[in-house]
């Protein structure tokens, strides 16, 4: 599971502008947001240098 959706609402950020910025579709960037599809590391990473936060802030950790 990913936390795209949430650091966007925290960054009051709209998911057309990420996909913009990625070249991605609008679809693609949803399903990323919705957990429907999850993306490779290499654009987990080009999101996290576009929204400007660690990696680690878009995953849910597996261990508390």
């Amino acid at each position: 599971m990913n936390r795209i959706k949430a650091v966007l609402e925290q960054k009051g950020i709209k998911q057309k502008w990420l996909a913009k910025e990625l070249g991605k579709s609008y679809n693609m960037v949803n399903a990323y947001a919705q957990n429907r599809q999850q993306p490779r590391l290499e654009i987990l990473n080009e999101i996290a240098t576009i929204l400007d936060v660690d990696v680690r802030e878009l995953i849910e950790p597996t261990k508390k």
